[in-house]
């Protein structure tokens, strides 16, 4: 995509542009009726996130395909948006101990533009499809965020992945307007005018928030980094998470902690393994055994081991 020339103007049709008639009079309230309007307006974006829940499915079940098949999954953004997608990427290996190469984010401007603002960056298209070129493969999953859903950046990128072999798909806050590009999955959240018009960092951030939180905490349920709603496949790299591993091995086992202290200690503090060992009661060797064998799904390796087992 060429971007505009510096100094042309391009509007943007988005309701996300639009002045809300709700807060019209915003600078006329106290500072506690500011806070009270903008939280009303906040209120609305759950169930704009709850109307785009069979396509966000859609999208973590290509996420889901697209890694256990090898593949990798790509966030792009400017701004707010790309912001946010880095975020979730990041908290992904500590939360999750995800590979550091599943989840990738591609910010327009790159690290500098993460903490200032970068001008024009997103308007650079042969950027975007630069940054996919170099990174994604066939077999990749793409996920574009803006939320004016037409950023040059995002959408170069999005072209570029298709080109390329990769499945795409595109969250915006603009239901209005069809998707610039074709994408496998378009997630539009209409979230309306902003408080303050076009300031996407508000409902428009929070909706996005939102959906790549539960996008990507999906995909790592589905691929067994949990077990129950606990997060088995975290980290221990302090001494809080250290403490965290065995509240979530007592809570799992209902065992106390001494034993279960032991169990992690005996499972080289896997704390998989430990769970495997202690639920199955076979040795933790033989657990992580099962563990490997069913890349990682904590249910599915205790179906393996009869409890009681032995090796």
């Amino acid at each position: 995509m060429t971007p505009p020339p510096d100094g042309v103007a391009v509007r943007v049709d988005s309701p996300t542009e639009a002045r809300n008639p709700r807060t019209q009079d915003i600078d006329r309230l106290s500072t506690l009726d500011v806070l009270r309007l903008i939280n009303t307006e906040d209120h609305l974006v759950p169930d704009a996130v709850a109307a785009v829940l069979p396509e966000l499915a859609r999208a973590a079940d290509l996420a889901v395909s697209a890694l256990r098949g090898g593949g990798r999954v790509h966030y792009v953004g400017a701004g707010t948006s790309g912001r946010l997608a880095t975020l979730d990427a990041a908290e992904l290996v500590p939360t999750f101990n995800a590979p550091p190469d599943w989840f990738l984010a591609h910010h327009a401007g790159g690290r500098d533009a993460l903490v200032n603002a970068v001008e024009n960056v997103e308007d650079q298209g042969s950027d975007g499809a630069a940054e996919i070129r170099k990174h994604a493969a066939a077999g990749d999953l793409v996920v574009g965020v803006t939320a004016s859903g037409r950023t040059p950046f995002v959408m170069a990128a999005l072209e570029e992945a298709r080109s390329l072999g990769a499945h795409t798909v595109l969250v915006s806050n603009n239901p209005t307007a069809p998707a610039p590009v074709e994408v496998d999955v378009l997630i539009a959240v209409d979230t309306g005018p902003e408080a303050i018009a076009g300031s996407t960092r508000m409902k428009a951030g929070t909706s996005q928030k939102l959906v790549l939180t539960s996008f990507s905490t999906a995909v790592m349920v589905r691929l067994g980094r949990t077990y129950s709603n606990l997060m088995v496949s975290m980290r221990a790299t302090n001494a809080k998470l250290r403490g965290r591993t065995v509240r979530i091995l007592r809570e799992a086992t209902g065992l106390g902690e001494q034993e279960c202290t032991t169990a992690l200690a005996d499972s080289g503090g896997d704390l998989k393994v430990a769970l495997v060992h202690l639920l199955s009661g076979a040795p933790a060797a033989l657990a992580a055994e099962a563990l490997e064998r069913t890349q990682g799904h904590v249910r599915s390796a205790l179906s393996q081991l009869a409890p009681g087992a032995t090796g």
